[in-house]
């Protein structure tokens, strides 16, 4: 069954058809072009398609996109301002939290949720934070370091 739905990513409206079974993930990458989020596992297990869903860290691997309708979408796309790279996205990049840069559109949204609800997390809890999103090169202590560094100077 096909579906007309309008979806509000990064502020902007964008109307798209989609079938019941079409995951958010897929139509960002597919029908919008938005391919910063990433299809990893695609059951809900690695993080690498996390966006921000009204503010909240979801796996879009799992959410229908006719669930999204009416609701806010972040992706990475929507993280840099004017060609400004947004402080987490620079602090990724001056500490190499950055190798392969599979995870690292997930781990930049999830930090960007930690810090919206949480100014000054300790290391425990920018670890917590990031659970969900799983990394094979990092080691994640650059990307931990990261997140703290813009901790430290505010988001």
């Amino acid at each position: 069954m096909l579906h007309e739905i309008t979806l509000n990513i990064n502020g902007e409206t964008y109307p798209v058809v989609v079938k019941s079974h079409d995951t958010l993930v897929r139509v960002l990458r597919e029908q919008l072009g938005l391919t910063g989020t990433k299809i990893g596992c695609g059951n809900g297990e690695c993080g690498a398609c996390t966006v921000l869903f009204d503010g909240a860290p979801v796996n879009s691997c799992m959410v229908l996109a006719v669930e999204a309708q009416g609701h806010c979408i972040e992706t990475v796309e929507g993280l840099s301002k004017g060609g400004d790279l947004h402080p987490l996205q620079k602090a990724f990049v001056e500490h190499n939290a950055v190798q392969c840069g599979f995870c690292t559109s997930g781990m930049l949204m999830s930090a960007k949720a930690l810090l919206k609800r949480n100014p000054h997390p300790t290391e425990q809890e920018v670890r917590e934070a990031l659970v969900g999103n799983l990394c094979r090169c990092t080691g994640y202590i650059r990307i931990v370091d990261a997140v703290l560094d813009v901790a430290e100077v505010g988001d």
